[in-house]
């Protein structure tokens, strides 16, 4: 039996969110889908936050990181096949839908929560510019870049428009009391945004049963890559990467994650290459092992 076994014999249906310039209309996701939920004998489906592939794409640049939750969200509900609950499989910056819907909605549940090669603790940089310990002579150019990104980034103009904006975290511009705090989305999200926390952010978390985290080895799209695993930078730094319970979000369960893994609900696994690169194998093994 996998790690989130349903209650009866019939599979949960699987969910998918797509990865940035990808689209549920394409057919690589439509493949995806249909192999994954033949191999569970249940519906698959994958939610896309636009009615058309143009329009799927555009939105995962041009549609708030927040509106896209709320298009996802209510999918989910309109979907009688969902009204159950689901597992639910997040393929890169999608996992930041799926994050998102969890813990605003989580209603229908979701039951496991496989994550590959997902921005869910944010970036820090943009693709292909590693600006921590391990960069190299780049890594002062990709650190400007960031900073410069930070800058223009935490406003509601912007974190109202770009979806990527939402989930950057620049970790010299985090902490109380800075622009991150008051107007990023993740900050809500990991209960760091200014004002009183949001208990119900720990309350939708805690009804998923898994959270299954997959990080690529050798990622050059997510900066750091430990984020896969819920880690980040330090903050005020790039020199020090934090594992998952060195971070605050998890020493102070800002939103659920110490809970969740004290309870025995969070799972690591890996995949050699870059981002993205996975078997069908491997997907299916992931999908036997959690779901």
């Amino acid at each position: 039996a996998g790690a989130a076994a349903a209650a009866d014999d019939a599979a949960l249906p699987t969910v998918f969110a797509h990865g940035m310039g990808d689209s549920c209309f394409n057919r690589g996701m439509k493949s995806i889908a249909s192999k994954v939920g033949e191999h569970q004998g249940s519906y698959a489906v994958c939610i896309p936050t636009g009615d058309s592939r143009a329009k799927d794409t555009i939105n995962g640049f041009l549609m708030s990181m927040d509106e896209n939750v709320e298009v996802f969200a209510e999918a989910v509900k309109a979907d009688a096949n969902l009204a159950k609950g689901f597992n639910a499989v997040g393929f890169s910056q999608g996992n930041s839908i799926i994050r998102g819907y969890i813990q605003k909605y989580n209603d229908p549940p979701v039951q496991a929560f496989l994550s590959v090669h997902g921005t869910v603790s944010g970036v820090a940089s943009i693709p292909q510019c590693d600006p921590g310990p391990d960069g190299g002579d780049a890594k002062g150019l990709c650190r400007t870049t960031s900073e410069a990104l930070g800058k223009m980034a935490y406003n509601d103009l912007v974190q109202g428009i770009l979806f990527q904006a939402g989930y950057l975290r620049i970790p010299t511009e985090v902490g109380e009391d800075t622009a991150y705090a008051k107007h990023s989305e993740l900050a809500k999200w990991n209960n760091e945004a200014e004002g009183v926390a949001d208990a119900s952010i720990a309350a939708n978390f805690g009804k998923t049963q898994v959270f299954a985290m997959i990080k690529a080895e050798g990622d050059t799209m997510v900066f750091p890559n430990e984020g896969e695993w819920w880690g980040h930078y330090e903050e005020g730094s790039y020199d020090k990467v934090l594992t998952m319970k060195e971070t605050e979000w998890y020493k102070n369960d800002l939103f659920g994650l110490k809970t969740a893994d004290e309870a025995g609900k969070v799972f690591f696994n890996s995949t050699t290459g870059n981002h993205l690169e996975f078997s069908e194998e491997e997907l299916l093994g992931w999908v036997d092992a959690y779901f």
